[in-house]
């Protein structure tokens, strides 16, 4: 964003540091159905599921994601934070299980 824009609108830059990887969480990790097709709350506890998010930032120091990318980790391992008036998840590139984007050329065979 311009500095002029920026300074108009009262938002500033964000600068992610070191390894910390900045997230929002994917629209449909929320409520969700079962196979069956029973409406499971996103409050619902369910033992150590992993979530999908967008990287929206990165620190000088991630090596293995970049900004749009999406990336698979532990809601356990996030630290939350509201900016611009939207909820983001901060984590450290050690949190990160895997990451998806079109650039990646080793292939699992699997795709999102």
């Amino acid at each position: 964003m311009p500095d002029d824009i920026a300074s108009a609108t009262g938002k500033l830059p964000i600068k992610m540091l070191h390894d910390r990887i900045l997230v929002a969480l994917r629209k449909e990790d929320g409520d969700r159905r079962s196979s069956g097709g029973i409406l499971i709350p996103a409050t619902a506890q369910v033992a150590k599921r992993l979530v999908w998010g967008e990287a929206r930032g990165v620190g000088a120091s991630v090596r293995q994601v970049k900004v749009g990318d999406q990336v698979l980790f532990s809601p356990e391992d996030q630290h939350e934070v509201e900016v611009h008036g939207e909820d983001l998840i901060i984590l450290r590139e050690r949190d990160v299980h895997a990451v998806a984007a079109e650039r990646i050329e080793e292939s699992t065979g699997l795709y999102l």
